[in-house]
């Protein structure tokens, strides 16, 4: 197994999870059958985590049938892993992402992100999904080599752009917030789920409407005339008009875009604190650092803190730094924030997708016009996967607009200046 991907056809929930994370409380995932013939669909959905749940919902409230395919429980690899965090600020800061790409395109890319936010707030709200949902601010705080001069210079941009924040020196972010870092920059318009909870809710909207959710490896496709045809490790086929790829961090051999790499990311919850132990407005904080460490609260007042990053994909190499790093993790949440109770609930470490310009990788795959990729990499994974299931549906409605390029799996390789 390289260092910067995993096996499309080994990789099991356990190579992209080692620990416990607080999702999903008593509940169970949907049921899948399993695949006794060969079958033909409109559309299939591969993955039946939240990004293959994202376009499933989507796609079948547009009238299209739609088969959902996973070889594993449905949403127990990466999206168990998930914290939830629904930004609309990307990896890559506006500033960066306009040294790459210029400010129209950077400043529409943020445009679109925050916009994807308001739409699965939406969404929730429309199908009065139980998921813990709530919408939340973002404090965007300094470290490192971003200090206030910078963080002001990221916020005019965004001004420039549209977009809202407020900037906090240091008097005032040590007033409102009790954080003692330079200055921060605090934005309307995120928000957090039960990641779990919210995948689940959305393939039960699918299945209410005629999604079949199917037990199935699916280990190669290749096109048949206008239909994509999917091979399983098993006797049957399944035949689809248009295929989704939503496989998390594994993806087959003939995507592998020269921008994708795997990682590995770690995260702790605590035990539930008292209301006078968190923060004001309960904000998702993050810092202007790469890697970047993060923390939220959830429902029930644990503190989640996350990050430690490490640019390896071996679930071993992986695992064996847990320990270690759920101590540096604990360590820095008592400097971060003094007031936690630090006990530790649940620990865990699992595989992480990320792209060189920090967006994600969604449309069709070079040279099969009728596979559509949705891997909404990064830090904004359920936000851009969001993104991807609007996109993915248009596409397939013949309605491909211009801006689609910017996410495409084709695009040039190209890294934010230092």
């Amino acid at each position: 197994m390289s260092a910067s991907s995993l096996s499309f056809e080994n990789t099991s929930h356990d190579d992209l999870l080692t620990g416990r994370s607080p999702w999903g409380m008593h509940l169970k995932a949907p049921e899948r059958v399993a695949l006794t013939e060969s079958i033909s669909t409109d559309v299939a959905v591969v993955g039946g985590g939240i990004t293959g749940a994202l376009a499933a919902e989507h796609l079948t409230s547009l009238g299209h049938e739609v088969v959902v395919i996973d070889r594993e429980q449905l949403g127990l690899g990466s999206t168990r892993a998930s914290t939830a965090m629904l930004q609309w600020e990307t990896d890559s800061s506006l500033a960066d992402l306009t040294a790459l790409y210029g400010f129209e395109t950077a400043a529409h890319v943020y445009r679109r992100s925050r916009a994807a936010v308001a739409g699965l707030a939406e969404l929730v709200a429309i199908h009065r999904i139980a998921c813990v949902f709530h919408p939340r601010p973002t404090l965007y705080i300094a470290a490192g080599e971003t200090g206030d001069r910078q963080l002001r210079e990221e916020l005019d941009l965004r001004h420039r752009a549209g977009l809202p924040g407020v900037f906090l020196p240091y008097l005032s972010l040590r007033k409102e917030f009790g954080l003692d870092r330079e200055a921060a920059i605090l934005s309307p318009g995120s928000a957090e789920a039960d990641p779990l909870l919210l995948c689940w809710s959305l393939l039960d909207i699918a299945a209410s409407r005629g999604a079949r959710m199917i037990a199935a490896n699916a280990v190669n496709f290749h096109d048949e005339g206008k239909r994509v045809v999917i091979e399983t490790d098993g006797p049957y086929v399944i035949e689809a008009a248009q295929v989704v790829l939503a496989t998390g961090y594994v993806m087959p051999h003939f995507v592998m875009p020269e921008t994708h790499a795997t990682a590995s990311s770690f995260a702790l919850s605590t035990v539930p604190q008292s209301p006078d132990r968190l923060w004001a407005e309960r904000a998702l904080i993050w810092e202007a650092s790469d890697p970047y460490l993060y923390m939220r609260v959830t429902a029930d007042n644990r503190i989640i803190i996350g990050g430690e990053d490490e640019e390896i994909a071996d679930p071993e190499k992986r695992d064996a730094m847990l320990w270690d790093k759920t101590l540096k993790l604990k360590e820095k949440l008592t400097k971060l924030w003094p007031k936690a109770n630090a006990t530790i609930s649940h620990a865990w470490c699992g595989a992480f997708g990320e792209t060189s310009d920090g967006l994600p990788l969604i449309g069709p795959v070079p040279g099969s016009p009728n596979i559509f990729a949705a891997y909404g990499y990064g830090g904004n994974g359920i936000t851009f996967s969001y993104l991807a299931s609007r996109m993915i549906a248009a596409m397939i409605a013949g309605d491909s607009q211009a801006w689609f390029e910017d996410f495409a799996l084709d695009r040039p390789k190209r890294t934010p200046p230092a």
